[in-house]
């Protein structure tokens, strides 16, 4: 709109008459074609100048008060566009000069600030505001570019910063912000956080009077989530031996528990024995127990074991690839025969549970090198349930979370405003090498230092250049989205940043949904209802 005319435009379009070129000789010439600053350049030097059209006939001469007049109808008409544009924005809108003095004060900064155009205009900014609370002067001396930035300015007052600096001849002359009012946003965001809270407290005082399904506590709507649910539900339906296996902190305790309750009722004691965390000189009697005086040291009145307090209901054998050779030995025997004695006892005991084992190692590997026995390996797996790890449903990352952001924000009494895009993107292409924990840890750690409600993307315990992309090549990453500032409820800021990837899928594989799921490593069908239920379909 603002582009700098030619000559012939500026003759024309101006309609500046040619005067005669008396000495031509004396004259600076230029072109029809040539670009204005080259006009400008030449009555650095003289008074008029020459003007020759691509044949080099000069066709008359511009005096330099002729172009004075040009400049100042061209100012005033960029002045009316400025401030119509100015004008027309709901924001608050402020410009600085080199010395912190107020150029433009918008009805938006008005509206905002309380403080009158008339006030503050060519008087420094420091005189109604705090230092510390001016992000426009960060651009004016630093050169620094702010974008979307969440800020408190007053008690009551919460806005969204954009900042540049006026760069004119590689120097900063001024500086400009604008301001966006997002209080009714986060006053929104507090009074949801606190119905969720009630409604959280009126859920768990419902679950008191009805049963539920244990299985709800594993989040994830993936196809093969889904599938691995199922067939969990089934072993629920006898009491055999189950040996779950799975990466570590995919959750495979979180699925022993929730097949043990509903099998066996969740009054039914669940023992878990960790078999990689106990030494191996202490595990006969942790999972056996001791009669007293069985050993120097031991408790006088002797101590139950895991069985025995697993009695009637379900003992967990997490990480059962770490036990110790021997004790492998006694607990095939305890599997087997169902009956047990005490460290130091006489009196043979009946070993009344059900044993769900979990490991994330490859037992016929073990078995083969000699550290797992094949006896015992066969009599826990009876049935084997495999969870798969994140990377291979991250569909169900943003569900995850959504889930664990809202757990945090109510147990740290915490409320999020803002879950920027940019954070949830690192979030959505991570490989998740911990998988389920990792996550979790990493919402919490987002909403311990989110202090202020907002989530940053300097939070995050990895960085960018250490991402992994588990859910799209190269190219796909490097195009997926641009960062979007805007503060949505965070239920809407998930949903459009997975519609933003998926429309950008779509894209880069030309419309082909089988090309597309296998980029997203998601099911077909996962894809189809995603773009159903986002309203891509």
């Amino acid at each position: 709109m603002f582009e700098l005319p030619s000559v012939k435009e500026i003759i024309e379009n101006h309609f500046i008459h040619l005067n005669q070129a008396d000495n031509e000789d004396a004259l600076a010439a230029v072109y029809l074609n040539d670009p204005f600053a080259v006009l400008v350049e030449a009555f650095k030097q003289y008074p008029a100048v020459a003007v020759k059209d691509s044949y080099g006939q000069t066709l008359g001469c511009i005096k330099s008060e002729q172009i004075i007049g040009f400049l100042h109808d061209s100012y005033n008409q960029l002045k009316a566009f400025y401030e119509t544009v100015i004008d027309t924005m709901d924001a608050s809108v402020t410009v600085v000069d080199a010395g912190e003095r107020v150029r433009t004060w918008t009805q938006g900064a008005e509206k905002i600030f309380s403080v009158k155009k008339d006030e503050i205009m060519g008087k420094p900014i420091i005189e109604f505001f705090e230092h510390k609370n001016l992000e426009i002067l960060e651009s004016l001396h630093k050169g620094k570019r702010i974008r979307g930035k969440y800020h408190q300015a007053r008690s009551n007052l919460f806005v969204l910063i954009n900042a540049n600096p006026v760069y004119f001849n590689e120097s900063i002359i001024g500086a400009v912000v604008s301001e966006t009012d997002v209080t009714s946003q986060v006053v929104l965001n507090e009074k949801l956080f606190n119905m969720s809270t009630e409604v959280r407290r009126l859920e768990q005082e419902m679950a008191k009077y009805k049963p539920s399904d244990p299985f709800n506590s594993i989040k994830g709507k993936s196809t093969v989530m889904e599938k691995t649910v199922q067939l969990a539900k089934k072993v629920c339906t006898v009491r055999s031996t189950v040996l779950i296996l799975g990466e570590s902190g995919v959750g495979k305790e979180v699925f022993a528990k929730a097949i043990h309750e509903t099998t066996e009722g969740a009054d039914a004691p669940f023992i878990s024995i960790n078999c990689g965390a106990i030494p191996e000189t202490l595990f006969e009697s942790e999972l056996f127990g001791y009669e007293r005086g069985a050993f120097s040291g031991a408790d006088h009145r002797g101590k139950k074991g895991k069985i025995e307090l697993a009695k009637g209901g379900t003992l967990f054998l997490d990480e059962v690839g770490e036990m110790p050779l021997d004790m492998q030995v006694k607990m095939l025997r305890v599997l087997q025969e169902r009956k047990y004695y005490k460290v130091g006892g006489e009196k043979e005991l009946e070993a009344d549970f059900r044993v769900i084992a979990a490991t994330n190692r490859d037992l016929k590997e073990s078995i083969k090198e000699g550290q797992f026995r094949e006896d015992l390996y066969y009599r826990l797996n009876v049935v084997s349930l495999k969870l798969p790890p994140l990377r291979e449903r991250n569909e169900d990352i943003v569900e995850l979370i959504h889930y664990f952001l809202k757990d945090f924000s109510l147990r740290y009494q915490r409320p999020i405003h803002q879950f920027p895009q940019e954070v949830m993107k690192e979030l959505f292409q991570y490989d998740w090498p911990g998988n389920v924990r990792e996550l979790r840890n990493v919402v919490e750690r987002l909403v311990v230092f989110a202090t202020d409600g907002v989530i940053r993307k300097e939070y995050l315990p990895f960085h960018s250049g250490l991402i992994h992309s588990a859910g799209a090549d190269k190219d796909t990453q490097e195009n997926y989205m641009e960062v979007d500032t805007e503060i949505l409820p965070l239920q809407e800021e998930m949903d459009q940043y997975e519609k933003q990837v998926l429309e950008k899928a779509l894209t880069l594989t030309h419309g082909n949904k089988l090309e597309c799921a296998k980029k997203l490593r998601i099911t077909r069908a996962t894809l189809y209802n995603r773009l159903k239920r986002l309203g891509l379909g």
